[in-house]
């Protein structure tokens, strides 16, 4: 779906937050052997992830660095008219999480607050409802993020040493001389069974029989509780569309490649990427990979990649910058927008 351009509405800020507890990928040598884990590395790019103990949440993340960024920024809390919060891994069933997070940030009961249960792209679409929002005269937190850790068998190679956890706070508030934001957004529900949780749901409740983990396809072990994800229908699903998304949303913006001072895509991993800007003549220093000490983070991967990767960039000038997500479902999403010095602070360990 190619949505009007959003204008008069700007990002003022973004802060990350991980778990303290970085894990090496080389730690599970034992149980997958040296010679496969090195291929993983080598694969994903991914040498140390952040994973969050049972005691912290995602909400905890993402209130986390929600806290250090509206300190930074001097946000009154009575100020936010809406908040967002994207993520797969929320508090409850129900109620929302972010009406959780809320109460918990001091918020004002006129504020606006839903979840939006996507992963992957989730960050370009919180970013859509987060401006449209804005443009109607509110001031928005948006938080993304996942502990996607939580979902994952560590029997399952195709999976386990891939996802880290981690939480993102962007502030997007009306600015009638900011340039405009372009959004690009699509779906194709026909992957709905190739990256999954099978159960926990209300298709298929959880019960005793979907946590016994079994021997799968490659002599992986894993539950219909935990995440599957068929590596290579996701390998193909990418190639087919995000040089597809970055072309339109290029054109929608008028920009060419030489335009956009960086290229943020969802850090799934290290040789889609790779394969990706080879693929679009993207020159190779303008695509940010930020996998190495994180790991695929889902819904906070883009966000979290401009704090730890482009933070001199974005609070020192403008930068151009092409932002594209795309994962279950299978739903993608791009944005272009043009981000004037924002403020954002390091990455805050929880």
């Amino acid at each position: 779906m190619h949505a009007p351009a959003v204008a008069g509405v700007r990002i003022t800020g973004i802060a990350g937050a991980v778990p303290s507890h970085r894990e090496p990928v080389s730690a599970a040598a034992s149980l997958f052997g040296s010679e496969e884990v090195e291929r993983i590395q080598q694969s994903s790019g991914i040498q140390y992830r952040h994973i969050a103990p049972e005691s912290v949440c995602t909400s905890d993340l993402c209130q986390s660095a929600a806290e250090r960024l509206l300190n930074e920024l001097e946000w009154s809390r009575e100020s936010i008219g809406v908040l967002i919060f994207v993520s797969q891994t929320p508090d409850y069933v129900l109620p929302a999480t972010s009406c959780a997070l809320h109460a918990r940030l001091g918020l004002a009961k006129s504020c606006a607050a839903f979840d939006v249960n996507l992963a992957c792209s989730g960050y370009i679409y919180g970013l859509w409802m987060a401006a449209l929002m804005a443009a109607s005269g509110r001031r928005v937190l948006l938080l993304a993020g996942d502990t996607t850790s939580r979902l994952v068998s560590p029997q399952d190679r195709a999976t386990a040493l891939l996802f880290g956890d981690a939480g993102t706070a962007t502030t997007i508030e009306p600015d009638s001389s900011a340039p405009p934001m372009y959004f690009e957004l699509g779906t194709d529900g026909a992957g709905e069974r190739n990256l999954i949780v099978p159960a926990g749901g209300f298709r298929q409740r959880h019960s005793a029989a979907t946590a016994i983990r079994t021997e799968r396809d490659g002599g992986n072990f894993r539950a219909e509780d935990d995440l599957f994800m068929d590596g290579g229908e996701i390998f193909a699903f990418t190639l087919n569309c995000i040089p597809k998304l970055v072309r339109t949303i290029l054109a929608h913006t008028g920009w060419t490649a030489d335009d956009v001072g960086h290229f943020v895509f969802h850090q799934s991993n290290r040789f889609i990427l790779q394969h990706l800007s080879k693929r679009m003549h993207l020159p190779p220093e303008k695509v940010v990979l930020a996998l190495e000490n994180y790991g695929n983070t889902a819904s906070a991967s883009i966000p979290l990649a401009i704090v730890t990767h482009l933070r001199d960039a974005v609070t020192s000038g403008s930068q151009r910058l092409i932002l594209a997500g795309y994962g279950a479902g299978y739903s993608w999403a791009a944005a272009g927008v043009e981000a004037s010095p924002l403020c954002v602070p390091e990455v805050v360990l929880v």
